[in-house]
């Protein structure tokens, strides 16, 4: 809903921009049209009177000119002398001159051969002028802002079906396949096509999404029975007294890897579930009873590095998920740090909120790998067999689970896996 109310906030803005700069154009050009017109208007009265001043002089010689209230003449018979300031004028209209204390419109000219000069009072006019101009001015702010009303309104009436199509899009919910986006009959053309791409797109995705699980589930479910006579055969070889010991080392790790496949197996089918499902299958488990047991099976992996593996006493914390795939996060996150560290001690601590946090003294990540991490397995992989970061990333994010890190090349890596709505409220 803000982005829809941001728009109409610009087209209002536009819209307002634009009025308040037609309306100075015109007030512009009202004004230059109304100085040229009043201009004209001066001229042709003072004119006027001037011609009228020089036809009675040819009547009568001897008259002698008369101010009025509002229009005097200088240098003429029966008039003042022709001040210095106004001497000094160029012949024709001049505007806006004080004359004696007073506004006038002055224009110079010459009767018979001698300079002389007629000035009209302006002060009513000004007075008038003022008031019109006023008058034009409120008019106008008035006319914008009806305008701005009607325009804000008819605005609203026209976005209204855009921001109940942003709602309903704000409304979608992953978990839901029943779920598309309705427009009124009365819809424009564009909107329906906007609607009707939309849909299309949800229609696609789901369709993609499913047969993304189908293949999953189908091809797991295919691998899981040769993947178990591999790793129930390894272990029946292993328990063979007669075994040599380089043999034995091969079989042993036919057999680690057969498990690892198998709990990539499991992790893949649990991709492929949808999320609110997972509560069928779902254990209470004890994070505190289960992390001595998840380092006992990876110790092994140290005998060749000078490395330690420490946990802190923990506190009691249970959360309710499915067991194998918390053993799989936290192991495979486990393995990773053990894999990228040589010297040391790895340090592992259980927070009361249901947090495992893995500090290890390896060779550290740089901001671009922590990145790469939720693109591709940046340092998955190993002899051991381990799930790709990538992997568990993905299936933390499908679970709601929160998994982070925080790295310096060369100090080491903490990583922070926090199993949030899965704590138990027991």
């Amino acid at each position: 809903m803000s982005h829809n109310a941001g728009l109409r906030h610009r087209i209002l803005r536009w819209l307002f921009l634009y009025a308040v700069l037609l309306s100075t154009a015109v007030m512009i050009g009202g004004y230059i049209v109304h100085e040229r017109v009043e201009h004209l208007a001066w001229e042709s009265l003072l004119r006027a009177e001037l011609d009228y001043y020089g036809q009675r002089v040819l009547e009568n010689p001897g008259y002698l000119w008369k101010d009025t209230e509002t229009l005097r003449m200088f240098g003429v018979p029966g008039a003042p002398a022709l001040p210095a300031d106004l001497a000094a004028l160029e012949p024709g209209l001049h505007d806006d001159r004080m004359v004696a204390g007073v506004p006038s419109v002055v224009l110079r000219d010459q009767v018979g051969g001698i300079p002389m000069a007629s000035a009209l009072d302006l002060s009513g006019f000004e007075g008038a002028e003022g008031a019109i101009t006023l008058a034009v001015a409120g008019g106008t702010t008035c006319l914008i802002l009806v305008l701005g009303l009607v325009v804000m309104w008819g605005l609203g009436r026209a976005i209204e079906p855009l921001s109940d199509v942003a709602r309903q899009v704000g409304r979608l919910q992953p978990t839901r396949n029943d779920q598309q986006v309705n427009v009124a009959d009365n819809a424009s053309a564009e909107l329906v096509v906007i609607a009707r791409a939309f849909n299309d797109y949800l229609q696609r995705t789901r369709s993609f999404v499913e047969r993304e699980r189908a293949f999953i589930a189908s091809a797991s479910h295919e691998l899981r029975t040769p993947v178990a006579v591999i790793a129930g055969a390894a272990e029946l070889v292993l328990g063979r007294d007669d075994m040599p010991a380089a043999a034995r080392n091969q079989v042993a790790r036919i057999h680690r890897t057969a498990r690892n496949v198998e709990q990539l197996i499991s992790l893949l089918l649990m991709l492929a579930r949808d999320p609110a499902r997972l509560a069928s299958i779902s254990d209470e488990v004890a994070l505190d009873q289960l992390l001595p047991e998840i380092i006992e099976d990876h110790r092994h992996l140290t005998r060749d590095k000078h490395l330690l593996i420490t946990l802190e006493p923990p506190p009691r914390c249970a959360i309710v998920a499915p067991m194998s795939i918390v053993q799989a996060a936290i192991g495979n996150l486990l393995r990773n740090a053990i894999e990228h560290s040589d010297r040391g001690e790895i340090r592992i601590r259980l927070q009361a909120d249901a947090t495992v946090v893995i500090v290890d003294p390896g060779h550290g990540m740089s901001p671009e790998e922590i990145s790469e991490i939720y693109t591709r397995a940046a340092r998955g992989g190993g002899d051991s067999g381990g799930i790709g970061l990538e992997l568990i990333a993905r299936l933390c994010e499908h679970l709601g689970w929160d998994l982070h890190f925080a790295s310096t090349v060369g100090l080491g890596t903490t990583t922070t896996l926090h199993f949030g709505a899965a704590r138990s409220q027991r």
